[in-house]
């Protein structure tokens, strides 16, 4: 106990420098495929606290390493570093978007059930992911200082911080995980997440595929329409019979909620005065639960296009998973079809027990939830089986809006609980780490 006294009094000393980094971090802009200069920002801050094998690797992902000076598992500690555009600026109430001013402001409670006045940062990526990363790098520091002070720090505390997780493909974590930390001969044991979770442990969400419909017609002047085929017009048959098929037919799991299909974008080409569109294409977001596949969602969507096209014979329409050319800022381009493995642990697992074994032994309260969103744990807990939880002081309700905010007693609270959470991980036998 002696030592957890020793890093709350650390946390304190830090608070002001993870304070200044997060800040630092909202004025620096880093949209998807333009993150050097962040990813060069957080470099040089793990290299200042003391990190051993800092890197940015070939597509553009930046690690580092506390390694502990007793045997025990690697724990990886993950962030991203894009944020999605700031939209309209005259929607954020006055705040800069990239300003990371701090003040007083109304904002929601832990238990999600009510509003309170606290200290914020405001500002894009406040909660996705600035401020949790800034917590997660300075619990190492924290870890690094002890370490030097002769106490005994048990396993590897591994900070990586992913490109390109906006755009959902997760190409960031592919590269990190299935090339960097394969080549550097890095294993993972476990691994916790900063996506918002309100200072809960959360344990899975939905997965997505995203879904490209084109609906064909025949071009016209639009002044003799009755002389083509417009693919809009058809369009519109398709649209009404999705939303049909759908309201009567919603899995749902226990846990992670109900399946369910959005329009997101619709265009039409050529797009131009006085041409009849030939052809309409239509994105549809599919989030699946456990039960389905990205494979169940296309024969759905087809299986609708085969009974309008035996109902009307000038129907023709195709469906295909997207997959669009994505470039890192570091010059890779890969196309990968946008799919996400939905995941779930149980609270029961040993890795979870021990989180909460963590966090209880703060006086911090246990509180269990799961994502509407997507992240890239999808590639680690849901494709190669390595346990994971998110652990964060970001809450959800601020994500991707002009409202971005993080709370600083959250900040105050997740850095101290992300080093228990460390230090009961890292007493669990690796045999426990096993997942289903």
């Amino acid at each position: 106990m002696e030592m957890f006294e020793r890093a709350r009094e650390l946390a304190a000393e830090m608070r002001p420098a993870m304070i200044d980094f997060a800040q630092r971090g909202i004025r620096c802009p880093s949209l998807p495929g333009e993150e050097r200069a962040f990813a060069q920002l957080v470099l040089k801050e793990l290299q200042m606290l003391g990190y051993e094998a800092t890197c940015v690797d070939d597509w553009g992902n930046v690690m580092g390493m506390v390694r502990g000076n007793a045997e025990g598992p690697t724990i990886m500690y993950n962030a991203h570093l894009d944020h999605v555009d700031i939209g309209d600026p005259s929607e954020w109430g006055g705040y800069d978007p990239y300003g990371g001013q701090i003040d007083v402001a109304e904002v929601e409670n832990q238990t999600g059930d009510g509003m309170e006045m606290a200290e914020v940062i405001h500002g894009r990526a406040a909660s996705d992911t600035k401020g949790g990363m800034a917590c997660q790098i300075y619990s190492g520091a924290i870890l690094i200082r002890l370490m030097k002070e002769g106490y005994t720090i048990e396993g590897n505390y591994l900070f990586t911080a992913s490109v390109l997780e906006e755009p959902a493909e997760q190409i960031g974590m592919i590269g990190l995980y299935e090339h960097t930390l394969q080549q550097k001969g890095y294993t993972v044991d476990g691994v916790v997440s900063c996506e918002s979770t309100s200072l809960k442990l959360y344990l899975g969400h939905r997965g997505r595929v995203e879904l490209d419909v084109e609906i064909c017609g025949v071009t016209a002047h639009a002044s003799s329409p009755w002389l083509g085929l417009n693919a809009v017009n058809k369009a519109t048959k398709f649209v009404d019979a999705v939303e049909a098929r759908y309201a009567g037919d919603i899995r749902v799991d226990p846990k992670l909620g109900k399946s369910s299909i959005a329009l997101t974008i619709i265009s039409c080409s050529p797009g131009a005065m006085c041409i009849v569109p030939d052809r309409c294409n239509i994105v549809f977001d599919r989030r699946l639960v456990p039960t389905e596949t990205p494979e169940d969602a296309v024969r759905e969507i087809q299986e609708i296009i085969d009974r309008l096209e035996a109902e009307d014979p000038d129907f023709h329409a195709s469906v295909k998973i997207s997959a669009v050319p994505r470039k890192t800022y570091t010059g890779k381009t890969v196309t990968i079809p946008n799919i996400k493995q939905g995941w779930r642990i149980e609270e029961e697992h040993p890795f979870v027990k021990a989180c909460a074994d963590a966090l209880a032994s703060l006086g911090e309260p246990v509180g269990y939830g799961y994502w509407n969103f997507g992240t890239d744990l999808a590639l680690l807990c849901g494709k190669h089986k390595i346990p994971a939880v998110g652990y964060s002081p970001m809450q959800e309700l601020y994500c991707h809006r002009p409202v971005d905010r993080i709370r600083t007693d959250f900040m105050d609270r997740a850095v101290i609980g992300n080093v228990a959470v460390f230090q009961h991980l890292a007493k669990l036998p690796k045999k426990e780490f096993r997942l289903p």
